[in-house]
């Protein structure tokens, strides 16, 4: 089966492969989005690319080991939205870092160091369901199911990652649609 050049299905599965499907369109619907990264450069490219696709309200997953990329991709992201990317700090120990002044607010949320309650999850409605962009890193912590994009960075590499991203409902797809061709390796 061949791929299209921008979203598309093959039978093989290799892992530096730029747009593949594991299956063919007729069962599995769902894009996904490969991307190898080889620094951080890379990383925050990808991220510059995101934002620019974005209109408000979405709510970015975001999966990986410690050190893999996530926050780095944040960065990328501020500076698609035009927001200076030195201000991007890991919130882990603040839970959610607020930055605006750019085209759209972002919300940055860690769950590394949290076990969410129900009243937890409450308060953080306002920043997942909001007009801005919010971005979790750790998002398996949430513990509540609800549409985004997922995007896990897994290692490959002393400095290269592998970025593929998913959308698990039609707007995240149709957003990784819109994704342009920049970026790629």
């Amino acid at each position: 089966m061949a791929a299209s050049a921008r979203i598309g299905y093959s039978a093989t599965n290799h892992p530096m492969d730029r747009i593949v499907g594991t299956v063919p369109p007729s069962s599995h619907t769902a894009p996904v989005l490969r991307r190898p990264t080889r620094g951080e450069a890379d990383t925050r490219a990808f991220g510059k690319a995101l934002a620019e696709t974005l209109r408000g309200g979405e709510l970015i997953g975001l999966y990986g080991e410690l050190g893999a990329g996530k926050t780095c991709l944040v960065r990328g992201l501020a500076e698609g939205l035009g927001i200076a990317p030195s201000k991007v700090r890991s919130p882990t120990f603040t839970l959610v870092n607020e930055y605006r002044g750019g085209r759209l607010p972002l919300y940055h949320i860690d769950l590394y160091r949290l076990t969410l309650s129900d009243l937890d999850r409450l308060a953080l409605r306002e920043y997942l369901y909001g007009d801005g962009v919010c971005v979790v890193e750790w998002m398996d912590r949430l513990g509540e199911a609800c549409p985004h994009l997922h995007v896990q960075l897994t290692f490959v590499g002393a400095n290269e990652r592998l970025l593929v991203a998913t959308g698990d409902d039609a707007r995240y797809a149709a957003l990784l649609c819109r994704m342009p061709e920049t970026g790629d390796s």
